[in-house]
């Protein structure tokens, strides 16, 4: 396939590295305006542009790593010109003006925005209990002190100096968690675009000096009984911020299109 990228972090040079592995073609790289300016404007067959109006015409999917401004900024461009894109910047979508928009511009495009599950895992239960009765989800995540540093749980908690007591810093709706902290929240988002939605989903998010790993937990109940789910998820190794298991996900939602069989 012809692949797009926006964005080149950690996430989105591993997603690359991934794809050219799999016998992809990188067809064009979306960047900041002025990161093109530094830049050739094609190098190795793949085309650099910092306007969706100048990617190529033989792309077959694209591919968001770029976080939640890329994705209200390219997204809806992408999915009017009948490309479908996968993103992984989930919690953008709590935004209802931000949803709508890339709802009404998929079904204009006839395209297909993909959610990619990133860092978490048991979507697929959640997807499945809710055509039953799901009552109640709640998510936690839980994290080392450092790696909530850029959030507002700076100005919640001292975060240099917790010693070694766990604390929360959010209790909330999945809906709250991802609009306060959209660097962090996509888990959240995607828990709640599985299930019951972003008003009912439940929050916490927790500074934990016990911790070496990010970790996350998911509780939910319903008609079909109840299940917990953990997982500890390790970061890229050129990004402590940036989640391995995200960057998989994106790999593993395009080899969805591929595969005659699959989940």
């Amino acid at each position: 396939m012809n692949i797009g990228i926006i964005g080149e972090g950690a996430i989105g040079r591993y997603v690359c590295e991934q794809l050219l592995e799999r016998g992809h073609v990188l067809r064009a790289l979306v960047l900041l305006p002025e990161r093109l300016q530094s830049r050739e404007t094609e190098r190795n067959g793949t085309i650099h542009v910092a306007s969706i109006a100048d990617l190529p015409d033989d792309i077959d999917h694209m591919i968001d790593c770029a976080g939640h401004a890329a994705l209200m900024s390219h997204g809806p461009g992408i999915l009017r010109r009948g490309i479908d894109l996968t993103t992984v910047s989930i919690g953008a979508l709590a935004d209802p003006d931000v949803y709508r928009n890339l709802e009404q511009a998929a079904i204009d495009g006839h395209a297909k925005l993909h959610l990619a599950s990133g860092a978490i895992g048991a979507l697929d239960c959640l997807q499945a209990a809710r055509v039953g009765n799901l009552r109640s989800v709640t998510y936690i995540g839980r994290k080392p002190p450092q790696s909530w540093k850029g959030s507002p749980a700076e100005t919640r908690l001292d975060l240099d100096g917790l010693g070694v007591t766990a604390q929360v810093h959010f209790a909330g709706s999945a809906r709250d968690a991802a609009t306060e902290y959209p660097k962090n929240a996509n888990v959240a988002a995607a828990v709640a675009l599985a299930g019951i939605g972003f008003d009912d989903t439940q929050v916490k998010l927790i500074a934990d000096p016990g911790v070496s790993e990010n970790i996350h937990e998911i509780e939910a109940t319903g008609s079909f009984g109840q299940f917990s789910f953990e997982i500890r998820g390790q970061a890229l190794p050129d990004n402590p911020r940036s989640s391995a298991l995200a960057a998989m996900s994106v790999i593993s939602k395009l080899e969805q299109r591929t595969q005659s069989i699959c989940f």
